[in-house]
């Protein structure tokens, strides 16, 4: 007799700014597909950032690291703002803890809008944000390291991801300089030959690849990247896929719970006006589903039900032009009205080996 599946619990960090308005749009969308297609979601909410820095002196505190470790995935809104800047902790240390703790080292950033339609794995745990620093008065220095191990595993994400798309991968570094990006190009390309020949690996430098981007983005599918130039470069991509208020990301780890984020920051300055762009955390929502809670019908679902609110305009203000800005409930209250026109009536577990659900179903 098959076992039920249990109900996944979601640890929802809400954060600072605008987070917790754009994660209650998440958690109305996050129930809507639980009543209209069978994916029943805990939803277990959490403080993270300078909200926790104001309630426990931490932005990352013990009991949320538990409840984080215990989760099946993380859905995360924003975090930081300028009240934080004196603070001996800032929020974002706390994300970069987050990070660590779960060791998700692939980050994943999908950009879709106007004929482009890429992702950007940009390893998410080394280099020159985790390395050794040093800062006095009058010199500095960032240590960027990285390991045979380290890019092994997330060179073999964007190998199965790619698998899945056109069979494309660019391998981005800047090996005629640094030692980092040296090794980096010799592991991928030593992996791309014992586990994924049947796929199409190129490499490019930064500089360059960033000016092709920017010139022809329709040229590229799967971007794989050490961390630095993820971030760059996955911010880029979203400039030209329609902005920061649109771009959801994962981060993903060989165990445990996955992150699931928008790209955008805290923006305090439009915080608790209603004006906020839910988008990005919503797609977010759907990349949770499919790479973290192993159900990619609901993914797709809520992917096509936020196009669909896009191709008719309702938007917030960042992506208005000429027409009426909509405010951040009213947009989330669209996608879940548009679900119904996009909801399976069957269940679609998916296949991949990374899915904390999957495992203890």
């Amino acid at each position: 007799m098959t076992q039920p599946r249990p109900i996944p619990i979601v640890a929802c960090l809400a954060g600072d700014g605008i987070g917790p308005e754009v994660m209650a749009e998440a958690g109305r969308v996050i129930q809507a597909v639980s009543s209209l297609m069978g994916a029943p979601v805990r939803q277990v909410h959490l403080p993270f950032g300078g909200d926790a820095i104001d309630k426990h002196q931490h932005p990352f505190p013990p009991h949320v690291r538990a409840a984080v470790k215990a989760s099946d995935a993380v859905l995360l809104g924003a975090v930081g703002g300028p009240r934080w800047d004196s603070a001996p902790r800032r929020p974002e240390s706390g994300l970069l803890e987050l990070r660590k703790e779960l060791d998700t080292f692939a980050n994943l950033r999908p950009v879709r809008h106007d004929g482009i339609d890429l992702m950007v794995v940009r390893e998410l745990t080394g280099g020159l944000y985790f390395g050794e620093k040093m800062l006095t008065d009058s010199s500095a220095f960032d240590t960027c390291s990285y390991s045979r191990e380290q890019i092994e595993r997330v060179a073999q994400w964007a190998f199965r991801l790619a698998r899945r798309r056109s069979g494309r991968v660019v391998s981005v570094d800047k090996a005629n300089v640094l030692a980092t990006s040296k090794l980096w190009r010799q592991v991928v390309t030593d992996l791309h030959a014992a586990e994924a020949p049947e796929l199409q690996l190129t490499h490019e430098l930064v500089d360059s690849f960033a000016m092709n981007l920017a010139t022809r983005p329709g040229a590229y599918d799967v971007i794989l990247t050490e961390n630095l130039f993820g971030d760059i470069l996955s911010d880029l991509a979203a400039a030209m896929g329609g902005g920061l208020g649109l771009a959801p990301s994962a981060s993903i780890g060989l165990d445990g719970p996955g992150i699931f984020e928008p790209v955008h920051g805290s923006a305090p300055d439009i915080a608790g006006q209603g004006e906020a762009n839910p988008v990005a955390m919503i797609r977010s929502v759907a990349m949770m589903f499919t790479y973290g809670l192993g159900r990619r019908d609901v993914g797709r679902a809520i992917t096509a039900a936020v196009d669909e609110v896009l191709a008719e305009g309702l938007s917030t203000a960042d992506q208005v032009h000429g027409g009426r800005a909509y405010a951040t409930w009213e947009v989330g209250q669209a996608v879940c009205d548009a679900l119904g026109h996009h909801a399976t009536g069957s269940a679609e577990f998916a296949d991949h080996p990374f899915g904390r659900v999957m495992a203890r179903g």
